[in-house]
């Protein structure tokens, strides 16, 4: 079959998250075919370049997010796989109908997103009557109740006010070549400035100042900017027989567009939360709370659009999967699909039976504020004063920009302050027992030896969504101590010692049980291994989705082009020869076949391509 995947800042691009994980879902399901539709976060992203392509890719399209100027949208393909092209022409002047279509369709959606706050506030005041939406024990509609039951109505309301508005400006997009110069309009601020004042919205909306306004505008055409693409044609996403969005947001926007407009099935992954992950961005940024505030209430209408459309939806791990049923995904559609990793690296070190050094701990990872560094510091530290011997090894490099560079220099000086060098005695060099390093260097030459450096693997994190370095441990059959954070406890199960975060003695504690205990240790890394040989390795994630696949597609209606039906609507016998099924730039006579096929096979494509002079990406 054929899968639109859909992706956001990641995959087919060098750099982003997921690129990994799409690169072997793609590579590992070979038997079907994959078109690209692709959202590049920044300019940097794209002066990088694409991943090298398997044969399977048969078309891409990317656009960017991170420009304000529309002239840049449309179609993109690398060189080597089909030419260049970029849709020119900004977005044509409304006309007075066109205006009206535009004030309505927003009005809908900015009413709805002022009412999300309210909607959930009542929502949470009713949690705690009879029952979820229940009558009381006497079958009688008590006061909560009632109000439960008219918080039930109002979200469902503005849930409804917020598809009409969306779609409609969807279609208004489609038709009148794109958002941009609306969204930015006077119009637009006029209108947003009404719904902000409307009764019933929150006091933090309800202070927005123009320029409030302004920027929550300017937000907004950024966020929306996936309904003036030219992706929705029978060449585009109306030619895929699934959509796979692999994140919610702005990735599934495209995706709810193809279900609305050709019944395409949408299935949406999220390893991470975005509304989750939105929440967590928005307190960093120098936005005004009442811009905060309607970009929240946009991205949880946005949210329960996608999980409502969604045929399903499949969480990375069960602390994502809580918070999209709260975000209204209904538990039938929810299956927890954990991110497939390579543990082939990692066999040597796992299956030696070495379970490391009885004086050292040692953390991987990114160096950032999330790890919360500084209370491994403080616990390490109360480590030493019963573990005179022990030692710390620090392996990873700062998060990039100037925030990660800061942190690591604290964290540097502090280590400095709690632990001075020391000797063995007069004549010795001082050391210091916590070293920072990173790997490639000649202690640490690759990721399986940052393991093998100490005998506990440490995470202190007070963030985590899913923890990939505690996987790698598992994978080496490491004993380790981590917070309880995020899908830690979920990942471990039993296999390891969980202390609550930010407490520097329970982490000291656990971390002094394990040093002195070399066959709890030895057990413990047994059980994680065999843990994540069963639960997180690329073959279980691949065959999920290859059973979720074969799923959707058996119940989704079959979708035929005109030329592969009589006159009676009947399928056409050999319509579509038996070649345009099969992968690969095989036959040189495949653009002639193709002609006579319902749809351009992407063998053709390739060929083609190919053929001018081209190379695989």
């Amino acid at each position: 079959m054929r899968i639109g995947l859909l992706t956001d800042g990641g995959y087919p691009y060098a750099t982003g998250e997921s690129r990994l994980w799409c690169d072997r879902l793609v590579r590992g399901l070979a038997q079907h075919e994959f078109d690209l539709f692709a959202l590049s976060r920044s300019a940097e992203q794209e002066a990088q370049g694409w991943v090298q392509l398997p044969i399977q890719v048969s078309r891409v399209r990317t656009a960017p997010l991170w420009t304000a100027d529309e002239d840049v949208l449309g179609i993109r393909a690398p060189k080597g796989l089909l030419a260049r092209i970029v849709t020119g022409g900004g977005a044509r002047s409304y006309g007075r109908r066109e205006r009206q279509r535009f004030t309505a369709h927003l009005t809908a959606l900015a009413a709805s997103v002022c009412a999300a706050g309210v909607a959930n506030g009542e929502d949470e005041s009713a949690g705690g009557g009879a029952g979820a939406g229940e009558p009381g024990a006497d079958g009688r509609t008590t006061a909560a109740d009632a109000q439960f039951i008219d918080g039930r109505t109002t979200a469902a309301a503005a849930d409804a006010q917020f598809r009409d508005g969306l779609y409609g400006l969807a279609e208004l997009a489609r038709e009148h070549g794109g958002l941009s110069a609306a969204l930015r309009s006077e119009t637009a601020v006029r209108v947003l400035e009404a719904a902000c004042r409307a009764p019933g919205t929150g006091r933090t909306v309800q202070a927005a100042t123009v320029l409030d306004l302004l920027a929550f505008a300017r937000e907004l055409d950024l966020v929306l900017r996936p309904l003036s693409f030219d992706w929705y044609d029978e060449e585009g996403l109306g030619a895929v027989d699934l959509c796979h969005a692999t994140s919610g947001g702005g990735a599934a926007l495209p995706g709810l567009l193809a279900k609305r407009l050709f019944g395409v099935p949408l299935l949406v992954t999220e390893h991470g939360v975005q509304l989750r992950a939105h929440y967590l961005a928005a307190t960093g940024t120098p936005l005004s709370a009442p811009v905060r505030a309607l970009l929240a209430g946009f991205h949880g209408r946005l949210a329960t659009e996608v999980y409502r459309q969604a045929a399903i939806v499949t969480p990375g791990n069960t602390h994502a999967r809580r918070w999209q049923e709260r975000c209204g995904a209904g538990r039938e559609k929810l299956r927890t699909i954990y991110p497939g990793m390579e543990s082939d690296r990692f066999t040597a070190l796992g299956e030696s039976g070495d379970s490391g050094p009885d004086d050292t701990l040692v953390w991987v990872g990114r160096i950032e504020p999330a790890k919360d560094l500084i209370a491994l510091l403080h616990a390490f530290a109360e480590v030493r004063k019963a573990e005179p011997g022990a030692r710390l090894r620090i392996i990873g490099a700062p998060a990039r920009g100037p925030e990660g560079a800061t942190y690591l220099a604290h964290c540097r000086a502090l280590a400095a302050q709690l632990f001075p060098d020391e000797a063995t005695d007069a004549h010795a060099v001082g050391d210091n027992p916590v070293s920072f390093e990173d790997i490639g260097g000649a202690e640490v030459p690759d990721l399986p030896d940052a393991y093998a450096a100490g005998g506990v693997v440490v995470l202190s994190s007070v963030v985590e969504g899913f923890p990939i370095g505690l996987v790698e441990a598992m994978f080496c059959g490491r004993a380790t101590v981590s917070t309880d954070v995020g899908a830690v406890v979920e990942v471990i199960g039993g296999t390891g010692l969980v202390v609550p975060p930010r407490n520097p003695r329970a982490l000291a504690d656990a971390c002094l049980a394990l040093l002195r205990d070399p066959e709890r240790r030895a057990r413990l890394g047994a059980a994680a291994r065999a843990r994540a040989l069963e639960l997180f390795t690329v073959e279980q994630n691949l065959a999920a989705f290859r059973g979720i696949y074969l799923e959707l597609i058996s119940h989704a209606p079959v979708r035929r082009a005109a030329e592969e039906v009589d006159a009676d609507g009947e399928p056409r016998p050999f319509a579509t020869p038996p070649e345009a099924h099969v992968l690969g730039p095989w036959t040189a006579s495949g653009p002639a076949l193709a002609a006579t096929a319902g749809r351009k096979p992407s063998w053709a494509v390739c060929a083609g391509a190919r053929g001018a002079g081209g190379g695989d990406v």
